[in-house]
């Protein structure tokens, strides 16, 4: 049942939407989806091997690695929110999601996206708590906090993004129904709206401001502090080597934010950005952090470097 709001708009109960995928590049979408499903192959594995390493090595079972550990599972979550419905519109043309299915996986992508903001934030404050203060970084950060931490993150992101799918269902959808992206975005979602979208505009800037706003200058104080306390260490080799034990988390947080940052702001005020370079960089945003930082942390950290090559070498011989 539908009903009538003009000669040419009409409210739909139940909308489903139609994503187009990458927007101009219809004609050679299926190769595109080549080296995103080689992206989520790494993230599965890679993401995989770290929980995996991570919970059978009691030794393993510090601050650091437990949070690189909630790295990995939400950045399994985020990638696969995001690519099974990408590689069926990409290849075989699957364009439809319903509603509610739209609704749920905006819900998840923007949630996770929002928790591992927050778990780089706790990444930040372990590394300022082992260089600033290192002989009480276990006191400091003992199992009960990193715990405390975990589930602030996840309350965090879920409570501020359960709007999201709330103030979508008051709003007035019309004829227009298609989606100009592989993934429902949120943004792209509210755009076709033909009721007043004021609420869902200003909610969703406030979030994105609150979140990436207050997790970036958390981070940056941090490395200001750590900054700080390498220049005092006398010694070229032993600031190389406290400088050393940040590198890979630099990584991840550049990897993460940057991308994150341009796909932001091209939304909202790149106009002059072409739509194809947009959706392209914001599906590769969802995919590349999980396909990297397993392998930003296997290579450049040793602890973890060691036991793969152990349990490889270990299947390698049976």
């Amino acid at each position: 049942m539908i009903v009538a709001l003009s000669n040419s708009s009409w409210r739909l109960p139940h909308p489903s939407f139609f994503l187009v995928g990458i927007p101009g590049l219809e004609e050679s979408q299926h190769w595109i989806a080549l080296p995103l499903g080689v992206l989520y192959l790494l993230a599965l594995v890679g993401n995989i091997t770290i929980l995996f390493i991570i919970w059978t090595e009691p030794s393993l079972h510090q601050p650091m690695y437990l949070f690189l550990a909630m790295l990995a599972a939400i950045d399994l979550v985020l990638a696969s929110s995001t690519a099974p419905k990408a590689f069926a519109v990409l290849l075989v043309h699957a364009h439809e999601i319903g509603f509610t299915v739209c609704l749920v996986q905006m819900f998840f992508i923007h949630a996770f996206s929002s928790m591992e903001s927050g778990v780089l934030v706790a990444m930040a404050l372990d590394r300022y708590v082992a260089i600033c203060h290192p002989l009480h970084h276990s006191t400091i950060l003992h199992p009960g906090i990193v715990g405390r931490i975990g589930v602030g993150v996840l309350l965090r992101g879920l409570f501020l993004l359960i709007p999201f799918p709330i103030l979508l269902q008051r709003l007035i959808f019309c004829e227009a129904n298609v989606i100009g992206h592989a993934y429902c975005e949120h943004m792209a979602v509210v755009k076709l709206a033909c009721s007043e979208t004021t609420v869902n505009r200003a909610y969703g800037l406030a979030v994105a401001l609150l979140v990436v706003g207050l997790d970036i200058l958390a981070i940056g104080i941090s490395y200001a502090y750590i900054l700080q306390a390498v220049l005092m260490i006398p010694g070229g080799e032993a600031r190389i080597k406290a400088f050393s034990t940040c590198g890979s988390h630099v990584c991840v947080i550049l990897i993460f934010y940057v991308p994150g940052i341009f796909s932001f702001l091209t939304h909202r005020f790149g106009h002059h950005v072409p739509h194809h370079i947009h959706v392209l960089l914001a599906t590769l945003y969802l995919l590349v952090p999980p396909a990297l930082n397993p392998l930003v942390y296997g290579v450049k950290t040793q602890q973890i470097r060691q036991r793969v090559i152990r349990v490889f070498c270990r299947k390698g011989t049976m």
